[in-house]
């Protein structure tokens, strides 16, 4: 048997096939580069920013009209960074240092990517990769170099980082799998890969395990346990053959629950949203199954620019969403930018705790500049369709009404401006501090709703750096504390007759989403493709049985015993006096795995 090499799986599914190691290495073609006048090189350079611009404008074209629209988006967003007009002052300033316009493309490109490495948030950091992917694309256009061609067999994409345009520019049924030595997961070659639903591996970077693996190694990858199998045997390949079957099996049976709601056996209701980034996410959304857009993360607009977006290119984006949601509700998050993850245009000091500092709405509350035009464009948006304004990291009562009051003077300013705009649009905030939680009693009087971030709440709780390797295992959205601020603010919603739904990783938790339906929650809003899963094991349980699961949990003192609750609940029950011996031993190795664990809470809840 082949020794497996472990990685965090963050797109489940099984994959086989031959490994490509993606990202060629251009040092050898640069060397044997003969520049010529700097004059020449220039043009060169100018020419080759035009010609890729039009080969992304001829991919953008391609992949709408294949409905990949999220991927759409992307390469749109390349195709702006290949024409921004700081990217070609950059390349005439390298030009000037060394005259050889490749190394230009690439120094330049290298230099803006580095400015977002510095930045202390996972997202804007990965956006350094899309940089160097731009230069590296114009770089090989100049040097003429060629993209690996792909054989009859599906491969594993494989490399430290890989360009989100590889990966786009391949016809999905190529791809068999995708694995990345660095652990973000929100780059967008893994984005691409959710949207297509490839399933993918990240984190092979620490101690060189991505070394491991070798170009044209056929490789057995498991998204769900992050586990790679260098060269199988046959043994392993017949038995990961016979999961994939299974595999698609539950596949289509997903597919079937597109158009059914997610109602308990007995009747109990629980709308299940998306979380999207921006307006061209919608179509995937709803091809999961979504009921409406639970989180649009509005600061998606404020990026790749170099000023402050105006009213009119927001209310655009604003209202393509909210028309695609077709009478849904669709909730549009104020923009949640700040010291961890500035913006150029937005000259915030470096701060030494950025998570704690000066962000989001405390930003917006000091920057009419900003907050003012980005109301009014969500005001008007809210003419086609129904709309939420969703205010980020709110803590106390103040702080809310400075923020309605923006909202009345943008109402004043669009009346004035004869602008039609939703007098009865939603206002809510993210509960994502304890601060927030704890005074959700007082809160719940002033707001039209919740959204439960639970990304930030359970680093704020747990004083755990979500990002931090070290203590991983220590942030746990099962953790007791959090549980009780949840519930704290799922009971305080209820009590005032407002709804509270909840927009962090949490909701894409089957497990996790029987006890916030037990708890009261009235939506959930994750990511696309986690749909499906959730609506299942609703629809699999009654709000009574979910009851009793809850009370059980809140009993409960550590996390870890919360997570392995469902196995052991299984155990006590007279389910397994009716099951044979084989079924027992299956159901003990079950729960070693993040999938034997769900089954069995599927047998639990069923």
């Amino acid at each position: 048997m082949a020794d497996a090499i472990r990685g965090k799986g963050v797109i489940s599914g099984i994959a086989i096939g031959k490994i490509m190691l993606a990202g060629q290495n251009l040092d050898g073609y640069l060397v044997n580069y003969q520049p010529e006048s700097k004059e020449v090189e220039s043009k060169k350079a100018q020419d080759a920013l035009t010609a890729v611009a039009e080969t992304l404008r001829e991919n953008i074209d391609r992949l709408q009209k294949q409905n990949m629209v999220e991927q759409a988006a992307i390469m749109e967003a390349h195709r702006m960074m290949v024409q921004d007009p700081m990217m070609a002052q950059k390349i005439e300033e390298k030009l000037e240092e060394n005259a050889s316009a490749p190394q230009a493309v690439l120094k330049a490109a290298e230099e803006q990517a580095q400015m977002f490495e510095m930045m202390e948030d996972e997202y804007f950091a990965a956006r350094a990769v899309d940089l160097r992917d731009v230069g590296k694309r114009v770089a090989k256009y100049i040097l003429g170099v060629k993209e690996p061609e792909l054989g009859d067999e599906k491969v594993i994409l494989c490399g430290r980082e890989i360009e989100p345009s590889v990966i786009a520019g391949m016809p999905t049924d190529k791809i068999a799998g995708v694995i990345l030595g660095s652990g973000s997961t929100t780059a967008h070659a893994v984005i691409i890969a959710k949207a297509r639903a490839i399933p993918t591996i990240v984190g092979l970077n620490k101690e060189d395990r991505i070394d491991k693996i070798a170009d044209g190694d056929h490789v057995i990858m498991d998204g769900e346990e992050g586990k790679i199998i260098v060269n199988p045997s046959e043994e392993e390949l017949a038995g990961y053959n016979e999961k994939i079957k299974k595999q698609q099996e539950l596949a289509a049976h997903y597919a079937q629950l597109k158009d059914l709601p997610a109602v308990t056996t007995d009747g109990v209701k629980v709308d299940l949203m998306a979380n999207i980034g921006t307006h061209m996410d919608v179509d995937n959304a709803l091809k999961y199954g979504a009921k409406g857009v639970g989180l649009f993360r509005s600061e998606f607009v404020f990026m790749g620019r170099q000023d402050i977006p105006n009213e009119e290119d927001q209310f655009k984006a604003y209202k393509e969403a909210v028309e695609k949601c077709q009478g849904n509700l669709c909730v549009i998050r104020t923009m949640d930018i700040g010291g961890d993850k500035p913006l150029p245009y937005l000259n915030i000091p470096e701060e030494e705790n950025p998570f704690l500092g000066y962000r989001a709405v405390r930003i917006s509350l000091q920057r009419k500049d900003l907050f003012l035009p980005q109301l009014k464009a969500i005001l008007r948006a809210g003419v086609y369709g129904k709309v939420g304004i969703m205010v980020p990291m709110i803590i106390n009562v103040a702080e809310f009404k400075k923020v309605k009051e923006f909202i009345e003077e943008a109402k004043l300013e669009l009346a004035h401006e004869g602008k039609a705009y939703a007098e009865d649009v939603q206002v809510g905030i993210m509960v994502e501090t304890p601060a927030a939680a704890v005074m959700t009693p007082v809160l719940a009087k002033y707001v039209d709703f919740f959204s439960i971030g639970t990304n930030d709440l359970v680093q704020y709780t747990l004083a755990c750096d979500r990002g931090n390797a070290n203590i991983a295992e220590l942030y746990n959205h099962f953790n007791p504390a959090v549980l009780q601020l949840i519930q704290r603010t799922i009971t305080s919603a209820r009590e005032n007759g407002i709804w509270a739904g909840m927009c962090g990783e949490m909701a894409s938790d089957p497990n996790a989403a029987v006890i916030l339906m037990a708890m009261g929650i009235s939506e959930l809003s994750m990511s696309a493709p986690s749909i499906p899963r959730v609506k299942e094991k609703i629809r699999n349980i009654s709000s009574t049985k979910a009851k009793e699961i809850l009370a059980d949990v809140m009993k409960m003192e550590d996390g870890d015993e919360i997570k392995r609750a469902p196995l052991r609940r299984l155990v006590k029950t007279n389910i397994c006096k009716k099951i044979n011996p084989c079924l027992k031993a299956k159901l003990a190795y079950a729960q070693t795995t993040p999938l034997g664990r769900d089954f069995c809470m599927q047998i639990l809840v069923s």
